[in-house]
């Protein structure tokens, strides 16, 4: 099996920190550049598993990379070079400690929470009578805290502004932008026979200036279905076919864990890992309409070093 990097411990020039969140490795060059490794690990229910997924990083980082060129009429973003297929470079931003999610469709954490009774989510009204998979009449926006460890935590637009997380103002923008972002993906994932379902953003700041940051529309931060099999499935209550994460959760969940305090996790097979490898290229193929190539899977970790370095070289 190809190898798989899941830690990463670099000095690129003029590194001021590192970062290392469930899936990246974030490297602060000098306040001026983010150098952001997206490695193998895989984490679900806010915990990362014990084993990387090999190509996963690739495909989330060349997966974003297409998407922020694809919406940069949109709202400026974060990227500035892809200089190996595991990173990108971009400009160092203030992040704002919200995440803004979006759902077409009542599935997954959503419908979990409805199926236990609640009504509301992060203040958004749910008519009563709904069935798991159904699509909204219009996309909800329901945002989560940014959190530094452990669980993002469901917010309001109301308690966002009134904690002064982010002001009323740059709120509007980026509701704004994170509907016409939504709009954008959906209209690209049709083109390619799927439906995004539901994904998330994060923006941030350079003085007055909002930037779409981190990465959009991968597996990781979004839910696909497809489309051909959407309504007949639905009519019948069935599963929907769909590629993301949810997967990788729905087999932890089979296996008892759910992320809670005690539970240990399951044991991940090498034929395990390969199909959760497997999926991830299916859906980069699926959502890009091309054909993924593997990068060189032999001293990962010195390829990287060695194509940041140079970019950073050239720049700094």
């Amino acid at each position: 099996m190809a190898e798989a990097i899941t830690f990463t411990d670099f000095k690129f020039p003029k590194q001021k920190s590192v970062y290392h969140g469930k899936v990246r490795d974030v490297y602060n060059i000098d306040d001026k550049f983010l150098v952001m490794v997206a490695t193998d690990r895989i984490s679900a229910f806010d915990v990362v598993l014990p084993k990387g997924i090999p190509y996963k990083g690739q495909v989330l980082n060349q997966i974003a990379s297409k998407f922020l060129d694809a919406t940069e009429d949109i709202v400026p973003n974060w990227k500035i070079a892809t200089p190996d297929p595991m990173v990108t470079v971009g400009r160092y931003c203030e992040p704002f400690p919200v995440e803004m999610i979006i759902r077409g469709y009542l599935t997954g954490s959503s419908w979990r929470t409805y199926k236990s009774g609640a009504r509301e989510i992060c203040g958004v009204p749910i008519p009563d009578g709904m069935k798991e998979h159904q699509r909204f009449d219009e996309p909800i926006i329901t945002p989560t805290t940014k959190a530094e460890e452990g669980h993002d935590e469901d917010i309001t637009k109301e308690e966002i502004i009134s904690q002064g997380l982010v002001s009323e103002e740059n709120y509007a923008k980026l509701e704004e932008y994170t509907r016409k972002l939504f709009q954008r993906g959906s209209e690209i994932a049709a083109k390619h026979g799927l439906i995004l379902v539901d994904t998330k953003y994060e923006f941030g700041k350079v003085g007055d200036k909002i930037y779409l940051i981190d990465e959009i529309h991968t597996p990781d931060s979004s839910r696909y279905f497809y489309a051909d099999e959407y309504e007949e499935r639905f009519a019948k209550g069935l599963p929907q076919k769909q590629l993301s994460k949810e997967f990788v959760r729905e087999w932890l969940m089979e296996k008892g864990f759910q992320g809670r305090e005690g539970q240990q996790v399951p044991e991940m097979t090498d034929e395990f890992v390969k199909s959760v490898s497997d999926r991830y290229i299916e859906l980069y193929e699926k959502v890009t309409g091309e054909k993924f190539e593997k990068a060189e899977d032999k001293n990962i970790l010195e390829r990287i070093e060695r194509n940041v370095t140079e970019f950073l070289e050239k720049n700094l």
